[in-house]
């Protein structure tokens, strides 16, 4: 396993990685403006914000566990994807339990997971100073730029490594690998001599950290080969396929024409471009059933939509798992989102369609390179593809995904789960 960095500086680093990539930093400006404000100003009030609202909130607010976290297994979840990507182990193994940060945001699982006290975090922001200046001297502006973000992952490393010395956990499973907290976690578990599992809950980039967990559950051989790619990849590294699909892929579409329509976005897509797309699109299609979702953890408030197509459909992701979304739908109409994957999975047409100018991100996830899915780049064609697949939407789409899924077509297809469970429990005797 890779060392723990030396230094408070080189940790810390290793923490932000994804942060100081070239890709993080183009993001478009209304993306970057809700994670970190481009005015020096609001990033210092943001950062007050947080220091009042979160580190002082932490310190009074209860923390009453519903499970004991004392030689269990943990579970790590930083959203409600990750939940709903690692839910089936805590079924699985009678002795994991789900856990998150103290004020960690989890969706409709908010009140279900187990919580790590980060009351103790405000006691290390008196190194925030010293942070700043040796970032800037690695990353140069670009540490400036990300002040509020330094600050908010101060601390994480140290409460975690004290959680762990004091509840012993037998071995903690990830779902998400780049994440400041994730990371922090990450480090402390080897720097504890806490065994770590990573179980892959969706498409990854080539803007990852390197692998470094002790065991890497993996869906299929796109994830290891972008792997290859971030740095040398280390520990056991099993393909599995996807554990979260395995309920939904008896349900695969067997419609031989398009009649409705899923609109994802995320993010990164912009509210105008979305717009354009369902004002060209719905009259011009008037028989076609058209939904459209948000990303879970986007706040922008799109009800002007149903004003403007009151036949148009949504989907809350809070409430609706994407796999319920998508067995509604025959198309799915997205920029990069790893939805397309599991839209191809159930047999949905994925049509790739940028809601946004990005060059860094631009077939972020490979989807297109790699034939899973088709791409427009003008509303015309956009409109063109839909009305080729109205009138006949094929039967064999999702074979495109066996590059990303590692048991489809084997005699494990569907089986994920119980693969995931049995390498994690053969995994754990020989660890924990």
């Amino acid at each position: 396993m890779p060392e723990v960095p030396p230094t408070f500086i080189a940790r810390l680093r290793d923490i932000l990685q994804l942060r100081f990539t070239p890709m993080f930093a183009t993001l478009p400006a209304s993306t970057l403006q809700g994670i970190s404000p481009a005015s020096p100003l609001r990033r210092l009030v943001k950062v007050l914000g947080y220091t009042a609202a979160r580190l002082l909130g932490n310190i009074i607010q209860p923390i009453r566990n519903p499970e004991p976290l004392q030689e269990a297994v943990w579970l790590y979840v930083v959203s409600q994807n990750n939940y709903e990507s690692l839910h089936f182990v805590r079924e699985a193994l009678p002795d994991a339990v789900l856990v998150a940060g103290q004020s960690k945001q989890i969706g409709r699982y908010n009140a279900v997971v187990n919580r790590l006290s980060l009351r103790r975090k405000l006691l290390y922001y008196w190194q925030f100073p010293l942070a700043l200046a040796g970032l800037i001297r690695i990353e140069g502006a670009r540490a400036w730029r990300f002040f509020d973000l330094i600050f908010s992952a101060i601390g994480y490393y140290e409460v975690y490594r004290r959680a762990l010395r004091h509840h012993r956990p037998r071995a903690v499973v990830f779902a998400n690998d780049h994440n400041d907290d994730t990371r922090a976690l990450l480090l402390a578990c080897r720097a504890e001599g806490v065994p770590t599992a990573y179980i892959q809950h969706a498409s990854v980039s080539t803007s990852f950290p390197p692998l470094g967990f002790d065991l890497n559950l993996l869906e299929g051989q796109d994830a290891l080969d972008k792997y290859r790619q971030c740095g040398p990849v280390h520990g056991e590294v099993q393909l599995v396929g996807m554990p979260k699909a395995d309920e939904f892929l008896s349900m695969r579409n067997q419609n031989p024409t398009v009649q409705r329509v899923g609109l994802a976005c995320n993010l990164l897509d912009e509210t105008e471009a979305l717009t354009a797309v369902l004002n060209y699109l719905i009259p011009k299609f008037p028989n076609l059933t058209f939904t459209f979702r948000a990303h879970p953890s986007d706040t922008r408030d799109f009800s002007f939509l149903k004003l403007q197509h009151p036949n148009l459909q949504f989907s809350n992701a809070k409430q609706e798992s994407v796999f319920a979304f998508l067995t509604k739908q025959d198309a799915l109409i997205a920029a990069d989102t790893s939805t397309h994957l599991e839209a191809t999975l159930l047999n949905v047409v994925g049509l790739y369609y940028r809601f946004n100018t990005h060059a860094n991100t631009d077939d972020y996830y490979g989807y297109v390179a790699h034939n899973l899915i088709e791409r427009a780049t003008t509303l015309p064609e956009l409109a063109a593809l839909l009305a080729t697949y109205q009138a006949h939407k094929p039967l064999d789409i999702y074979q495109r995904a066996a590059y990303y899924n590692a048991t489809l077509g084997t005699p494990d297809e569907g089986r994920s789960r119980e693969r995931a469970v049995r390498l994690l429990n053969q995994w754990l005797k020989t660890v924990a």
